[in-house]
């Protein structure tokens, strides 16, 4: 209940509405959905077609001039005069086996929204005592096909003050379909990307503490994605060790943007 009020107080000073809901209310609503002590409500938080988002956030970009360079990999930067000059930004063949002599442009704003990247780039471009570490926090989906239980929103568990995440929620995607997740798993390569079946155990636990009456054997692991995370095993709001969001210009680069840590809400939040 802290936590959630925590939320509650968070989200009402930015503007968001969230409001309490009665337990009798909640299972009215959701019968199948167990809460022992309190039910917080966004009722504005929705879902997207992620693929059309960032289609049309290209089409828009292309429409004001923009150019989009694929399979582009930037091998080294350059900062000119200390970035009052722009940065030449040193481009590479896609593959390591070409003999194509690298391309150099020079660009008066460097903006680093490179993702898993995003530490690369940075360290191309601040001195080595300011230098980042990434890590890499795997998060496991998983499908359900049982008819029941099928709660009809979202459902996010309490976030738990020892958790890198916001634990194995309840989402649906907008054809209507059910899944799990996601875990939370450290690795050390954000391409570790295949989904491990002996993630099954943990997160059918999980989600019994709110969902009691999930079908264990309908789960199945269906897909996986890692969010970049700027220390390890951070906790969610949790600590002075944690970060996440670092929007900044950097102190002595003119002209350099940095975004860093920019977890799954990224997405969202564009």
């Amino acid at each position: 209940m802290e936590r959630l009020a925590e939320i509650h107080e968070r989200a009402s000073s930015l503007g968001v509405p969230t409001r309490w809901l009665s337990l009798e209310e909640g299972r009215r609503r959701e019968p199948d959905v167990r809460a022992r002590e309190g039910i917080l409500e966004s009722e504005r938080t929705g879902i997207v077609d992620s693929h059309a988002l960032m289609l049309h956030l290209l089409g828009a970009f292309e429409d004001l001039g923009g150019d989009v360079a694929l399979r582009s990999p930037v091998t080294r930067i350059e900062p000119l005069d200390g970035g009052e000059g722009g940065y030449r930004i040193y481009i590479g063949a896609f593959s390591s086996s070409s003999s194509e002599e690298p391309t150099a442009i020079t660009a008066e704003t460097l903006v680093n929204s490179a993702g898993h990247g995003a530490c690369a780039i940075n360290n191309m471009v601040l001195p080595a005592s300011r230098h980042r570490t990434p890590y890499y926090a795997k998060g496991t989906y998983f499908s359900y096909s049982a008819p029941s239980p099928r709660p009809s929103t979202l459902i996010y568990p309490a976030p738990s003050p020892s958790a890198g995440g916001l634990g194995t929620h309840l989402t649906l995607d907008l054809a209507g379909r059910l899944r799990f997740g996601p875990d939370l798993e450290w690795v050390s390569s954000d391409r570790d990307l295949t989904p491990q079946p002996r993630r099954l155990h943990a997160a059918v636990r999980e989600i019994s503490t709110y969902l009691p009456a999930v079908r264990g054997p309908a789960l199945a692991p269906d897909y996986c994605g890692v969010r970049p995370k700027l220390a390890p095993q951070a906790a969610v709001a949790e600590g002075a060790a944690f970060q996440d969001f670092v929007v900044r210009v950097e102190e002595g680069r003119s002209g350099f943007v940095n975004l860093l840590g920019i977890e799954s809400p990224g997405l969202t939040s564009a």
